[in-house]
C-alpha cells in the first residue's frame, strides 16, 4: 500500500470510530460532559511535568526544523501556559450546555407547536499547526457541544500534542464516555490531511487553524464544509479624536504582547489630524519597545522608521514589525482597511461616538473594537472558555468559534392529531 492509501485507511478508520462516538455523545447528560472536562483539567495539573518534558522534544524538533521565532513561541509551553489550558477546560466545563437549548418557539394557527433547538454538528475535524493547546481547546470545545472531534496537529507538535490528548482520554474515561470522541491523528505523514479533507460522509465539517498556506490548502482540497479563518492582518486607527494617554498603551499592547498570534496587530493608521507631538510620541513608544515600525509618507521622516514598501499593506507579520501610514479621518481608514484587510479584527481610538458608530458600521470584520487591543480578538477573552479559532467567513459561525458556534440546530414539532387540509 501507498503513503496516500495507508493514511486513507487510517482516517476512515477514525472516521467511523468518531461517528459512532457522536451518537453517544448527542445523548450525554451535561454532568457526564462536565465531569469529562473537569478530569481533563485534573490530568493536565498531575502530568505537568511529562507534558513540559514532551514539549521540550517538540522545541527541539521545531529549532532544527528551522521554525521562526512566531512559531516556536506559539509551539513553546511553560508552567503559565498550562496553568491556561487546565483554567480552560475548567471555564468550558463550567459553561452552559448548548444542546438542547431551545432558541425559539412558537405556536401555529394549524395547532402546531414549532421549536427550533441547538443540536450537535456530528464529527469535527481540526487541523492546526504548532500551538499544542489546540488539542485541549478543541476537544473541550467539540466535547461540550455534543461532537465528536478529529485533530490534525502540526508535526512540530506531535510529543505535546499527544501528551495533552492522553488527558482529554482520561477525562472521557472517568465519566464514562468513548474514548474516541476526542481522536489525535498519529502521524506526521501529511497525506493524513489530504484524507482529512476528502472525507466526505464521516468529518462534518473542517476547522483550519494556522498560517496562510494551510488556510488556502484546506480552502483548495476539502471536499467537506470548512469554517474559514484568513490570515490576521488586524488593523488599529488612531483618530483625530483618540485620547493621548490610551493611544500608547493599547497601540503597544495591540503590537507587542504576542506577536505570533492573529490578532495581533499588522497596520497601524492615524489621522492627519492627530496632533504632530503626539503622532511622534506614539511612533516612538513603539520604536522603543523594539517594534521596526515600516512607515509611508509623512511618517517616514520620523528618526528610527524604515520606509515602507507597497507590499508591507496588506501582509501578516507575525514578529515586530508593522507597518503604519497616515490618512485623511476615518472614511479613508475604512477604505484602506477594506482593500487591505482579512476581515479579523479592526480597532479604533477615540472619544468620539460618532466616529466610531462610522468606523463600526462602514467594516464588516469578524471582530470591531473601540478603545481596546485588538489582542483581545480571543475566545477566552470573550467569555467562552476557549475557542477553536477566529472565522472570517460570513455563513455559520463568525468571530471566535465556541462550543455554541459548533452546534446547529433542528426544528420539533408537536401537534395533537394534527393533519393538513
Amino acid at each position: 500500500m501507498t503513503d496516500h492509501d495507508d493514511a486513507t485507511a487510517l482516517i476512515a478508520q477514525m472516521g467511523e470510530d468518531a461517528r459512532a462516538a457522536a451518537i453517544e455523545l448527542a445523548q450525554a447528560s451535561s454532568e457526564q460532559k462536565r465531569l469529562a472536562l473537569n478530569g481533563a483539567a485534573d490530568a493536565i495539573s498531575r502530568r505537568r511535568a511529562d507534558i513540559l518534558a514532551a514539549n521540550d522534544k517538540d522545541m527541539r524538533f521545531g529549532r532544527d526544523k528551522g521554525l521562526a521565532d512566531s512559531m516556536l513561541d506559539r509551539l513553546r509551553l511553560d508552567a503559565d501556559r498550562l496553568r491556561g489550558i487546565d483554567e480552560g477546560l475548567r471555564a468550558v466545563a463550567g459553561q452552559p450546555d448548548p444542546v438542547g437549548e431551545i432558541v425559539a418557539e412558537w405556536d401555529r394557527p394549524n395547532g402546531l407547536h414549532i421549536q427550533r433547538v441547538r443540536t450537535p454538528i456530528g464529527v469535527i475535524g481540526v487541523i492546526y499547526e504548532s500551538r499544542p493547546n489546540v488539542t485541549a481547546d478543541a476537544g473541550a470545545l467539540a466535547l461540550k457541544s455534543g461532537n465528536a472531534v478529529i485533530l490534525r496537529g502540526g508535526s512540530e507538535s506531535l510529543h505535546s500534542s499527544g501528551a495533552i490528548h492522553a488527558c482529554m482520554v482520561d477525562g472521557l474515561r472517568q465519566a464514562g464516555l468513548p474514548e474516541t470522541a476526542i481522536q489525535l491523528v498519529p502521524t506526521r505523514d501529511r497525506a493524513a490531511v489530504t484524507a482529512m479533507l476528502q472525507a466526505q460522509g464521516l468529518i462534518d465539517v473542517i476547522v483550519p487553524r494556522g498560517g496562510k498556506g494551510l488556510v488556502g490548502l484546506v480552502r483548495d482540497q476539502a471536499r467537506v464544509p470548512v469554517f474559514a479563518h484568513l490570515e490576521g492582518i488586524c488593523h488599529i486607527y488612531v483618530d483625530r479624536d483618540a485620547d493621548p494617554a490610551k493611544a500608547p498603551r493599547v497601540v503597544l499592547n495591540a503590537k507587542t504582547r504576542r506577536t505570533g498570534v492573529c490578532g495581533a496587530a499588522e497596520c497601524l493608521l492615524i489621522d492627519r489630524s492627530y496632533p504632530e507631538a503626539q503622532r511622534q510620541a506614539l511612533m516612538q513608544a513603539l520604536i522603543e519597545a523594539g517594534v521596526e515600525v515600516r512607515a509611508d509618507g509623512d511618517l517616514a521622516r520620523i528618526p528610527g522608521t524604515v520606509m515602507a514598501e507597497p507590499d508591507d499593506f496588506g501582509r501578516e507579520f507575525l514578529d515586530m514589525i508593522i507597518a503604519a501610514r497616515l490618512v485623511d479621518g476615518v472614511d479613508e481608514a475604512i477604505a484602506h482597511i477594506r482593500r487591505h484587510g482579512s476581515q479579523h479584527t479592526e480597532s479604533i481610538l477615540t472619544e468620539n461616538d460618532a466616529t466610531a458608530q462610522r468606523f463600526f458600521s462602514g467594516l464588516d470584520s469578524a471582530i470591531l473594537m473601540r478603545n481596546a487591543s485588538t489582542q483581545f480578538a480571543d475566545g477566552g477573552e470573550f467569555g467562552m472558555g476557549a475557542e477553536i479559532g477566529i472565522a472570517t467567513g460570513k455563513l455559520h459561525a463568525r468571530g471566535p468559534v465556541g462550543a455554541e458556534q459548533l452546534t446547529s440546530f433542528k426544528y420539533l414539532v408537536t401537534g395533537d392529531g394534527t393533519i393538513r387540509a
